[in-house]
Formats: C-alpha cells, sequence, structure tokens
C-alpha cells in the first residue's frame, strides 16, 4: 500500500501536463514527501466545468462500519475495490482528479531485515506522471485537537502490482496515469471506458530510484516551487 510519494515539479509543470485552465492552489512548495492526511496537489473538473489545480487532503472518507465506536476518521489513502457501493459514488467524472507525483514509496524491507521506504519513479530524473486519484467535499474529525472540519479529500485507485513493484510489494500498486490520453479518458470518460486504467503499469516501466529516506527527489525538500518544463512518458 503507497503511503508516502513526492511531488517534486512545480505548478506550471503540472498545469501544463494536465491542460489545467485555473489555479486555486495557492504557493505549493515542491514535496519531497506527502505523507497521509498531508495536503496535496490535485487536478480535477471544478462544478462549473472548469479543470483546475487546487489542494486536498490525502484520505477519502472510511467506510461507515470501519468507524463503529471510533470518533476520528483518519481517511482511506488506497483504493481497490470499485465495486464497492461506498466507493461508487465518486466514481463519475465529476469526483475523479489527477493526483502528481515524481516518485512514490512501497514498504520494503533492508539488509538488517527492518522495514524501509522503497521509491520507484518512471526513471532517474523522475518525470511527472500522475495517480489516478477521486476526491470529495466532506465532513468529519481528522484529528481530535482538529475536531470536525469540512474540507476536500482524495485518495488514489490501486491495482495488481507489476514486476518491478511485486519484487518488494506483491499486494498491489498504484495506479499511474502517463500520457495525456489517459489524462482526458480519466477526467472525461465514462466510468464503463475510464475502468480500463486500473491496471498495473507493464513490466519494465518502473525503476528503483532510492531506498531507505522519508523523502525522495531533493537533498530535503526545496523552500520554493520551481517552474522548469516538465517531463512526461508520452
Amino acid at each position: 500500500m503507497c503511503n508516502l510519494y513526492s511531488v517534486t515539479k512545480g505548478q506550471q509543470a503540472i498545469r501544463d501536463v494536465a491542460k489545467a485552465m485555473r489555479d486555486t492552489a495557492g504557493n505549493l512548495p515542491l514535496l519531497a514527501g506527502v505523507f497521509p492526511d498531508y495536503p496535496a496537489p490535485i487536478v480535477r473538473t471544478a462544478p462549473e466545468g472548469v479543470r483546475e489545480l487546487a489542494k486536498a487532503r490525502w484520505g477519502m472518507p472510511t467506510p461507515a462500519f470501519a468507524l463503529l465506536g471510533k470518533k476520528v476518521d483518519r481517511g482511506i489513502t488506497n483504493v481497490r475495490n470499485t465495486a464497492s457501493p461506498h466507493w461508487r459514488r465518486w466514481l463519475e467524472p465529476s469526483c475523479r482528479c489527477l493526483v502528481p507525483f515524481t516518485s512514490f514509496s512501497e514498504p520494503g524491507t533492508n539488509a538488517d531485515g527492518k522495514s524501509e521506504p522503497v521509491w520507484f519513479a518512471l526513471s532517474e530524473d523522475r518525470p511527472l506522471a500522475f495517480f489516478a486519484g477521486i476526491w470529495t467535499n466532506w465532513t468529519c474529525t481528522r484529528k481530535s485537537a482538529e475536531g470536525a472540519v469540512t474540507c476536500d479529500l482524495f485518495a488514489f485507485l490501486t491495482t495488481d502490482a507489476n514486476a518491478e513493484v511485486g519484487a518488494i510489494h506483491p499486494k498491489a500498486m498504484p495506479v499511474i496515469i502517463t500520457t495525456p490520453a489517459e489524462v482526458e479518458l480519466w477526467l472525461t470518460a465514462p466510468w464503463a471506458e475510464a475502468r480500463r486504467l486500473q491496471r498495473s503499469l507493464p513490466d519494465g516501466t518502473l525503476r528503483i530510484v532510492a531506498r531507505g529516506a522519508k523523502q525522495d527527489g531533493a537533498d530535503g525538500p526545496p523552500s520554493c516551487p520551481s517552474d522548469a518544463p516538465a517531463k512526461i512518458l508520452l
């Protein structure tokens, strides 16, 4: 299960690739490590039909049965069973989003038998790509000290692991979108068509780019965003 990823390309790069016409995300720093419940960028279609770059908290609402007796909903970061009634309500284009990333981590084991993050990317230079995500606006208590809040939440879909990820974490990998055509399919097509994207990447597409660190892509997170041109796998 992917509970750690990085976004080390700037806002302009994300907007250009996703063809976002509006940016409501404010001043986004580059993120060498995104953790559950952290605010992070997503690209979505706003109610009036404008494609926008926005921020949301990582973790969709937890199914009601799993919240029995609990006062805090910490959120679900990865979604696999899209046939579940809990998730079906958010599978239409208005609730789908792109989650930009440059690398993602799965839990591995080091030579001493201890757990360590293993970072995957499309290549060593960590080109921009997207997870296939869903989002919603929801009222819940994420942290006891915070109390009830209404905020935008997101998660991304997972699927069977390919060879590279499966060697480290055989259970699953994120659903990854790598081409402009797939961007349009995910954000605009009926679910009967878009569901085809819930598949693993071909074997050999990903590579391990780092191990052991809880951040990736820089010597710590940069202090300001960069608008350097992005690379995306075409």
